[in-house]
């Protein structure tokens, strides 16, 4: 198994961090004075703009491994087509 203790850490402390930031963010709005109307306007939109994030770094993260996985295919390719090269006894 790998050892991912410094991944987790990273992990956990920007999970706080996020939840710090929508808790504040949160007490923020609940004592603006203004409507609740527009209180719930501004939930709205500061749920759909992480909605929005998070699928980014979904599609960024997925295309990144598609990437890699084309690079991967192509590296064996070469090497397969260099050893027959080499080994080729008409060569």
């Amino acid at each position: 198994m790998i050892n991912d203790n410094g991944n987790s850490i990273y992990t956990t402390f920007n999970f706080a961090g996020v939840a710090v930031a929508y808790g504040m963010l949160a007490l923020s709005i609940w004592l603006a004075p203004v409507d609740l109307s527009t209180k719930g306007f501004w939930g709205m939109g500061v749920f759909l703009l992480t909605l929005s994030l998070v699928n980014l770094v979904k599609y960024r993260i997925d295309n990144r491994i598609r990437e890699d996985r084309i690079r991967q295919l192509e590296a064996a390719r070469d090497d397969k087509l260099l050893e027959e090269f080499v080994t080729d006894p008409k060569v």
